[in-house]
């Protein structure tokens, strides 16, 4: 007996080399272009800070871990991009991140190269234009990273009661840009020791620059909240990211090491990929099940640890027992609740987080208990086909019947 579901042929393949439209060739070309110009920026910068690391004050040169690994989060944003806009190039989010890339990649060399003409070397050319400009193109990233939020994951307003919040946060951002752009101007004469961004007037526009970003995660909340069918699993996974970040920075901002550092660039890395495999809508249905099991592993490890350090505690402290003996028996115990306890908090999680998943589980788990007593074929075959229908939801079913 087996189950047939209703498949659909896929179409026959034109025999011949396969025709790419010139607007289609020209896209790709714009995004490798756009791509390539970023990481090679990217690059050039970080090569030209580890030369001259040495030879210019501290406060001038970063190059340390977080900086480092802050400029291998950004040429990742930029691979996201060129991913995004090649292969869907009628959404926006891809370009926004390209844009944000050269506007980083920019920064980034700009002001490698104020430092190094200016300083190193003060025959070089264009070393105050450099640092100028190193002092207010990066505000381009943050714009575009508002606008990802508000277009996340369509590319479009999810309706046009947010074309207000849109031209705030394009109208607010075009200010701020101005009004870092004159604070560099003002200090033209010495851009490299960045005293424009002490200005009060540029710390009144970062106010206004953290109300265009609240305005703009409202927008992604708003669209989790009302959101059903894929777009809610595009949004889980950008949730899901979010979360991981936020305890990244937390983390990091309580105790700042590489550790922290590196789980706070792990953490961006994968926020960029969520928002790829979203937009691209790559195996979205996976996201209940990593989300199940990451909280299911966190809980049990949360548990066998306090479990772990109450039971040395307990054999050390309150029973003197200071022998390896007490340690060994204690990791045993927690050794062996690892299995149940794991299953039990999987199955809460799953009844929680993963609720297909569960139904489908307790519906197969039922009609495998009636099965035990059955004896009638046509009861039997009815059963299943509800069951299929109950656990699966297919367009059709059939159910074969081989012959004695």
């Amino acid at each position: 007996m087996s189950i047939v579901g209703d498949v659909q042929p896929a179409p026959a393949r034109r025999a011949g080399p396969q025709v790419v439209p010139m607007g289609a060739r020209g896209v790709r070309w714009a995004a490798v272009v756009a791509s390539s110009v970023s990481v090679a920026m990217i690059g050039a910068g970080m090569v030209l800070t580890f030369a001259d690391r040495r030879l210019v004050p501290v406060r001038l040169v970063a190059w340390d871990f977080p900086d480092v690994l802050s400029q291998l989060v950004n040429a990742a944003g930029v691979v996201v991009g060129f991913v995004l806009a090649s292969r869907r190039p009628r959404n926006p989010i891809g370009w926004l991140f390209l844009v944000a890339g050269l506007s980083l990649g920019l920064g980034n060399l700009s002001n490698a190269y104020a430092v190094h003409a200016l300083v190193v070397v003060p025959d070089w050319p264009a070393g105050r234009l450099s640092g100028w400009l190193s002092n207010w193109v990066w505000m381009l990233a943050l714009a575009m990273l508002a606008f990802l939020f508000l277009l996340f994951p369509t590319g479009r307003l999810r309706s046009r009661r947010w074309r207000p919040a849109a031209w705030f946060t394009a109208g607010a951002f075009a200010v701020i840009t101005a009004t870092q752009l004159v604070a560099a101007t003002w200090h033209w004469d010495d851009p490299i020791s960045n005293p424009a961004q002490s200005s009060p007037l540029v710390n009144a526009m970062y106010l206004l620059m953290l109300a265009t970003l609240v305005v703009a995660v409202a927008a992604v909340v708003t669209r989790f909240v009302l959101a059903a069918g894929d777009e809610r699993l595009q949004l889980k996974w950008f949730a899901a990211a979010a979360v991981l970040l936020i305890a990244a920075l937390v983390a990091s901002s309580v105790d700042s090491s590489p550790v922290t550092n590196l789980l706070q660039g792990v953490a961006f890395a994968c926020l960029w990929t969520a928002i790829a495999v979203a937009v691209l809508k790559y195996r979205l249905y996976d996201i209940d099940r990593i989300i199940s099991r990451v909280l299911a592993y966190a809980i049990v490890t949360g548990l066998l640890v306090a479990l772990y350090a109450g039971l040395v505690v307990l054999a050390t402290r309150v029973l003197s027992f200071h022998t390896p003996l007490a340690v060994s028996a204690s990791t045993l115990a927690a050794a062996g609740l690892f299995s149940p306890l794991r299953r039990r908090v999987q199955e809460v999680v799953d009844r929680r987080f993963n609720r297909a998943q569960y139904d489908a589980d307790q519906t197969v788990a039922a009609f495998s208990a009636r099965l035990n007593d059955a004896v009638e074929l046509d009861a039997v075959r009815d059963d299943l086909a509800g069951v299929v229908h109950q656990a699966l939801a297919p367009a059709h079913v059939t159910v074969w019947l081989s012959g004695p």
